[in-house]
């Protein structure tokens, strides 16, 4: 899958080997059941979060192309855990705002939110967004926030409140 992934023309924006190992232990490490991944492309980091999660485990998983999503479709298949896969081609923040809405903030263990790396040309615009972000994250005193140095950076949030 991530051969698939890194000779697409757009690999650019898939997930590291490194990052999806460290994503793997942790859902193993907090037990998750049910994951959110915002940004599928072609579903690399999403087969290795169906892969770590238990067999009645679910992840939903919102592109806005599910003609990325399926190039790796058949790779999840073929894995056996297609069934943990709840594959939502959608806008994410209208997604997210639908989620919110049924009570979808107390849902899910953990979630990824790996999307817009389209815009990377704009690596300006990118870094100054997510350093307020990061900002904002680390002035909530109801989340924990960790950055890690993991292929393009990994800041690791885990609600205290």
């Amino acid at each position: 899958m991530h051969a698939t992934t890194i000779e697409h023309c757009r690999g650019f924006m898939g997930s590291s080997p490194d990052q999806m190992q460290f994503f793997s232990m942790l859902l193993k490490m907090i037990g998750a059941k049910r994951t959110l991944e915002v940004g599928v492309f072609t579903g690399y980091s999403l087969l290795a979060t169906a892969l770590a999660l238990p067999d009645d485990g679910k992840v939903v998983a919102i592109d806005a192309s599910r003609e990325h999503y399926e190039l790796g479709r058949p790779v999840i298949e073929k894995a056996g855990v297609g069934h943990k896969v709840d594959f939502r081609a959608s806008d994410g923040i209208a997604e997210l705002d639908r989620l919110l809405a049924e009570g979808g903030e107390e849902l899910f263990d953990l979630a990824y939110v790996d999307a817009d790396k389209q815009r990377s040309e704009f690596d300006r615009v990118v870094r100054d967004f997510m350093v307020g972000f990061n900002a904002a994250v680390a002035a909530d005193d109801r989340v924990q926030a960790c950055l890690l140095p993991i292929a393009d950076g990994v800041t690791l949030c885990r609600r205290v409140k």
